[in-house]
């Protein structure tokens, strides 16, 4: 298969992770009183699934041809 087909494709599930990532039912659970090193749990949950899938964006994108 074509690689920018397969490259498309798999930024497209990506983009399917971030939404179900970003979505309410997964923020309401990490919407606690509690708190990481003094940063609210919620905070960290949304930088942690931001930077998640901007490195498996990255490892999509700079894949090499093997």
């Amino acid at each position: 298969m074509n690689r920018a087909i397969v490259t498309g494709q798999r930024l497209a599930a990506l983009f399917l992770l971030g939404c179900a990532l970003f979505n309410y039912p997964l923020i309401a659970l990490f919407n606690q009183p509690l708190r990481v090193f003094g940063v609210p749990l919620l905070y960290l949950y949304i930088f942690a699934a931001w930077a998640l899938l901007i490195g498996l964006m990255a490892l999509v994108i700079e894949r090499r041809k093997d």
